[in-house]
């Protein structure tokens, strides 16, 4: 896949939630759902989702909106979420078990098929079903695997030599769950992500909506 242009990303980061109100219309029946009506559900301008879903390649009907179902299936693929990626988690820790046992990753063709860890009590076991292997065995295992993804959950001060045990691996992506700033070949596609930045939102957010906050 192309590298994204950046405009674009906002309207990615909107299509899961679309997604998810959509297919609540396909179980309730729906036919069809109108752009404003997701606009008005998730507080956007109607405006703002047209132009989301337009690129997905979907076009609506005057007067009728989306169909649900090719809409549903546009977004899916659009997302490549309509096709199996196996996926390899390193660190066994706290957040790679909360990230394995989240089922909804099933739906979107998430396949966690290996964890990777150095400490000895660990490797020979599994999360949530998933075998754990030494980070030695990386190589060989990934290529078994067939994977396509790794998840980095180590702590900062091993993110980058993981990422480089990743990268020797033959993985071409990486979500990286670490605060580090990685250090990867151009081939290799990286998404970071800041399990904080939403939780910093949220206490903004909080501070806007309380009548006793003092404004400076």
């Amino acid at each position: 896949m192309n590298k994204l242009k950046i405009p674009a990303a906002p309207s990615i980061r909107r299509l899961p939630s679309y997604l998810n109100l959509i297919r609540q219309a396909h179980a309730e029946n729906y036919e069809f759902i109108s752009g404003t009506f997701i606009a008005n559900e998730l507080h956007l301008e109607p405006i703002q989702v047209r132009k989301d879903l337009a690129i997905t390649g979907i076009v609506g009907k005057p007067k009728c909106g989306y169909p649900v179902v090719p809409l549903i299936t546009a977004i899916e693929h659009f997302l490549g979420w309509d096709a199996k990626k196996n996926v390899v988690v390193v660190g066994a820790g706290n957040l790679s078990t909360a990230l394995t046992g989240y089922q909804e990753f099933r739906h979107h063709g998430l396949n966690f098929v290996a964890a990777f860890d150095n400490d000895p009590k660990k490797i020979g076991g599994t999360i949530h079903n998933v075998p754990i292997f030494s980070l030695d065995e990386m190589c060989v295992k990934v290529k078994e695997f067939e994977a396509q993804i790794a998840v980095l959950t180590v702590p900062s001060s091993s993110a980058q030599d993981s990422a480089d045990r990743v990268v020797a691996s033959g993985i071409k992506a990486i979500w990286n769950f670490t605060n580090t700033k990685l250090k990867l070949p151009d081939d290799v596609t990286c998404q970071q992500e800041d399990l904080t930045s939403g939780y910093a939102m949220l206490c903004v957010m909080m501070g806007e909506n309380n009548p006793k906050r003092t404004k400076e």
